[in-house]
């Protein structure tokens, strides 16, 4: 072989050793540099779009199983790159000392890696796990921006922006947190089991399904809508709007009362402030204590606030058995160390008796007829059963009353019969009660003011205490009959009671007497005060 042959042979080949080991060399650089400038690049986004002061605890790149001398060459077209990150936070600039609006224990994404290098970097889906979301209160931000800054992520970007395409972002065990702005209050927390975020084509608000575990009561929640743009100086303001399905809740892990709960609805609003309107139902809705299920159905429209805790009711429409009522009021949060509150306006302007009595009290209810109720309903924020802390108080009407035990209705025809002057009237029919009053239900005591009950020729007015844990009564009061104490008896006791009839007439009564009612609701004794001496009233039988 010649000696130049040899010579440019020589030359060649050091020089595909120089251009080896130049490549080798851009391609370790190539390698040491796309990790850190990933780095660099992912922070400087999350800054800018949430306007927060980003941490990143590691960040990995894992190149695709091919060479990084092709990766060089090629400028990494058509190549794709794993991302790994863990232990990420946010805290608003606004904000540094504050609890970080966002913290992820782990995520990791697909993207191209000559993408990395030529902004927007395109991912198609983004999986996350462990994700805290901790929203502060309106106006908490101390120096925030005056205006609402507006994240946009996925569709377009603003040319000066370190841009990123997203389009989908799968989360799972994730936490939302209201922030009240009473620091003695406790937060509002919602358990996300998994989220999905799907970025539209033009911008715009985020499409997402989440399922979130309910605590009280047990049971999951889907919901589907639309979330953003992300209102990064309120986070609070950033609007959501969806629909949500709660099946098969279990009301038993609430003191007092136990059911299954089926709602479903829609709500909108902010972060910070929902508007949710729904419908639920519980077909064997009951108190623990009385074990009698009736049927329970609300159409509904709440206020749930997360600046205080609070979720208020707009009004509600409801239906226990075949009765109608509306409800009003709110669920009230009280201080870190105890339970929220329940403070209720009812009003039920025809109801039944029957469905009431059925749901209060154990065993068949012993009355029928129409109600007329105007109350309001406290349970207080107290370490106690439910019907030791539970508070009433209002008024109510009774209409065409009917007790459905023949003893009491038995006594209640007689005295209509006697009152009258009536009393052994064969074709006298069975009567119906009214009666009226107020009651204050407080530690399982109601208590009774001003109660009127009135029957075909006779008045009674009422006050006292009934014992709902021992089903006792005591009463004391007032009796008014049209008829004299000659003309409820017959034949020669009337003769002997014509004398003594001056001495009971009294306000336009031809009897008038102080009584006592004692007993059970099931079996009541009535008595008559005379001279200071109860006189037991016999049990008259129904002929």
């Amino acid at each position: 072989m010649a000696a130049g042959k040899q010579k440019w042979i020589v030359i060649i080949a050091l020089l595909g050793v120089l251009v080896a080991a130049a490549l080798a060399l851009a391609a370790s650089m190539f390698a040491a540099r796309i990790e850190p400038y990933a780095r660099q690049a992912a922070i400087a986004y999350l800054s800018r779009r949430f306007e927060s002061d980003v941490q990143l605890g590691a960040l990995h790149i894992r190149l695709p199983d091919t060479s990084l001398l092709r990766l060089v060459l090629t400028r990494g077209r058509g190549a794709t790159a794993r991302i790994e990150g863990q232990d990420l936070l946010l805290r608003l600039k606004s904000r540094p000392d504050a609890i970080p609006i966002l913290s992820i224990q782990k995520f990791h994404c697909d993207v191209k890696v000559e993408s990395l290098f030529h902004p927007p970097v395109v991912t198609p889906e983004i999986f996350v796990d462990g994700m805290e979301i901790q929203i502060p209160p309106r106006g908490a931000q101390a120096g925030a921006p005056s205006h609402s800054a507006v994240a946009e992520v996925g569709g377009s970007q603003s040319p000066s922006s370190p841009g990123a395409i997203i389009h989908k972002v799968t989360i799972n065990h994730a936490t939302l947190v209201l922030q009240p702005r009473d620091k003695q209050r406790l937060p509002l927390r919602f358990d996300i089991q998994s989220l999905q975020l799907e970025s539209p084509t033009s911008g715009g608000p985020w499409d997402y399904e989440a399922l979130l575990t309910n605590a009280k009561p047990p049971g999951q929640v889907h919901a589907a809508g639309a979330f953003g743009p992300w209102r990064a100086s309120e986070p609070g303001d950033t609007s959501i709007t969806g629909k949500y399905q709660f099946e098969k809740a279990d009301l038993g892990v609430f003191a007092g009362i136990a059911g299954t709960l089926d709602s479903t609805g829609r709500f909108d609003g902010q972060l910070a402030a929902l508007l949710v309107r729904g419908q639920a139902t519980v077909p064997n809705f009951r108190l623990r204590t009385v074990g009698n299920p009736v049927a329970l159905s609300t159409r509904f429209t709440v206020l749930v606030d997360g600046t205080n805790g609070n979720t208020i009711l707009q009004p509600v429409t409801a239906t226990l058995g075949s009765t109608n009522f509306t409800t009003s009021g709110g669920i009230i949060k009280h201080e870190a160390n105890q339970r929220r509150a329940i403070s209720l306006d009812v009003t039920m302007p025809n109801g039944s008796m029957h469905d009431v009595l059925r749901l209060a009290m154990k065993g068949t209810p012993f009355m029928e007829g129409r109600l007329v109720l105007h109350t309001r309903i406290d349970i207080p924020p107290l370490a106690a059963k439910v019907r030791e802390k539970l508070e009433m108080e209002g008024r109510f009407e009774v209409l065409q009353g009917n007790f459905l035990h023949s003893t009491i209705q038995n006594q209640i025809d007689s005295l209509s019969r006697h009152a009258r002057g009536q009393p052994q009237n064969p074709d006298s029919e069975q009567v119906v009660s009214q009666m009226k009053g107020e009651f204050h239900l407080e530690n399982a005591d109601m208590r009774f003011r001003d109660v009127s009950f009135g029957v075909p020729g006779a008045d009674i007015d009422l006050s006292g205490d009934y014992d709902l844990d021992s089903d006792a009564l005591d009463f004391g009061g007032t009796l008014k009959l049209q008829a004299t104490l000659s003309q409820m008896v017959t034949g020669w006791k009337g003769a002997i009671l014509r004398p003594l009839d001056r001495f009971f007439e009294k306000d336009g009564a031809g009897t008038f007497l102080h009584i006592r009612v004692d007993g059970t609701s099931k079996q009541p004794k009535f008595g008559v005060i005379l001279a200071g001496k109860r006189l037991e009233a016999p049990l008259p039988k129904r002929k």
